[in-house]
């Protein structure tokens, strides 16, 4: 049995409404990354020079050796980048959601104090700016606890958000198994916090972003000029706030680095942005420890049963019914490569038409004859499951006359002298009347045809019946 763990589907079609305080169209998120002095450094017990993230065109590491070009455009960000960004934001009022590498803010006290001061939120962004890709599990458990460790002293309070970066498959995991953390943000697949399951914690997670991000003013393609951001930003901005407005507000997230964002040629155009997303009503300037404490209190985790994550005895005894008799098809489509995206109606349905598809048609003509005949003896006798009746009720054919329970009986048994299985339809789709024309308009077709047709339906019935029972 294979499981698919990505989850591919997200909030689908309809998105939950954010709710954000007094009925902000859009909630903002400036991230300010806190990096210097925690880069890869000889000087930091690394074994070669940063090459991420600066101005160097193509900067690669050295091994063995320092860079001090690299330092320095890190120095800057320490320096005067982050002063820069301090004087902007708290002209300007704006909270500030700080990404703080442990060992960065253990050189830099003068910067924590001013963050603190501002009532700056400083989460966690690891031990070290370093690559945790191809770090072993059981290192990189113990970097997360040094990282809170440290953290704790420098601050004076442990980080309850988390943010790694470069991180590894198993990042979110490690960070969500801690039970430190309120919110995590290494995943950009959203524009809305949602929840992630680990064991028994139920971790909220809060999106990021590379591309609303000053990053790429050090990354291809990216940005030139300090207009360049500013006009992404904008358009950015301007999109969500329409969704805003139209009633599905969203998050936006902006990240930012001292030594990037902070140089005067590139804040300008950042400065601009805020003059355009200040100048709109219904905008939520918030911390990322806000919106999750927002999103907890107004869109609590609820745990459920998930097929995907059923053994195959539960899968069959939930949904071995959904096919009228037919057990077999649920057994099939728990073998299928089933995840989360298969743990709603639709998303089931489909891996069970799947399974029902690919059998023979002798298998379904079975399964065709399953079916017992609309408002026939089997109804007459009580005898039908209690989804058929269900069914058959809420097209009003357990209330027939006696002149149109004669007329379906002499239908039924002309349809399966003909075809040799019983009239399907997807009786919730229908009234009494569109039943009884398709009746007698199927009645005409070839065998082969209504093979097809019934088939289709038997599939529509066991969609429907899905959704009575998932989201």
């Amino acid at each position: 049995m294979h499981r698919y763990p990505r989850n591919l589907t997200g909030y689908g079609a309809t998105p939950p409404k954010a709710g954000w305080p007094g009925g902000a169209k859009i909630a903002i998120s400036l991230v300010l990354n806190y990096e210097e002095g925690g880069e890869n450094s000889l000087l930091h017990g690394d074994a070669a020079s940063e090459g991420f993230l600066s101005d160097i065109p193509g900067a690669q590491p050295w091994p063995g050796m320092r860079h001090w070009n690299m330092e320095s455009i890190y120095d800057y960000g320490a320096r005067a980048g982050f002063w820069r960004l301090h004087r902007l934001f708290t002209a300007r009022e704006l909270p500030v959601t700080i990404y703080g590498v442990a060992s960065a803010l253990a050189r830099n006290p003068e910067q924590v104090a001013a963050m603190k001061a501002a009532d700056w939120e400083i989460a966690s962004h690891g031990l070290k700016w370093v690559e945790h890709r191809d770090m072993p599990e059981e290192e990189e458990r113990a970097a997360i606890r040094d990282a809170i460790r440290l953290h704790t002293e420098v601050v004076g309070e442990a980080p309850r958000g988390w943010y790694t970066g470069r991180c590894s498959v198993n990042t979110v995991r490690l960070a969500a198994e801690t039970g430190q953390f309120d919110w995590i943000s290494d995943t950009y697949d959203d524009d809305l916090p949602h929840w992630m399951e680990f064991g028994a914690r139920d971790q909220l997670i809060l999106p990021y972003t590379l591309e609303a991000n000053d990053m790429r003013f050090a990354t291809a393609p990216g940005w030139v000029t300090g207009r360049d951001f500013e006009e992404y930003l904008k358009d950015a901005f301007d999109v969500l706030y329409a969704e805003g407005e139209a009633g599905a507000p969203k998050m936006l997230s902006i990240g930012l680095h001292c030594r990037l964002i902070g140089r005067p040629g590139k804040i300008a155009g950042l400065m601009r942005f805020l003059d355009h997303a200040m100048a709109h009503e219904g905008v939520w300037f918030a911390r990322r420890q806000d919106i999750a404490q927002h999103w907890a209190a107004t869109h609590p985790h609820a745990r459920r049963d998930r097929p995907s994550a059923m053994d195959r005895a539960a899968f069959v005894a939930r949904f071995g019914g959904i096919y009228e008799h037919s057990p077999w098809v649920a057994e099939a489509a728990h073998a299928l490569e089933l995840g989360p995206a298969h743990d709603s109606a639709a998303g089931l349905a489909n891996a069970m038409a799947r399974a029902f598809r690919s059998a023979s048609d002798d298998a379904r003509m079975a399964v065709l004859r399953a079916h017992p005949d609309l408002a026939g003896k089997l109804a007459a006798a009580k005898r039908l499951t209690a989804e058929s009746t269900n069914e058959q009720a809420s097209a009003g054919l357990d209330a027939l006359t006696d002149a149109e329970r004669d007329s379906f009986q002499k239908m039924n048994t002309a349809y399966v002298e003909k075809h040799g299985f019983p009239f399907i339809i997807a009786v919730r789709d229908n009234s009494k009347a569109s039943i009884q024309q398709a009746f007698q308009d199927r009645l005409e077709n070839d065998s082969a045809t209504e093979f097809a047709t019934a088939c289709r339906q038997v599939e529509r019935i066991a969609e429907l019946r899905l959704k009575d029972i998932l989201p």
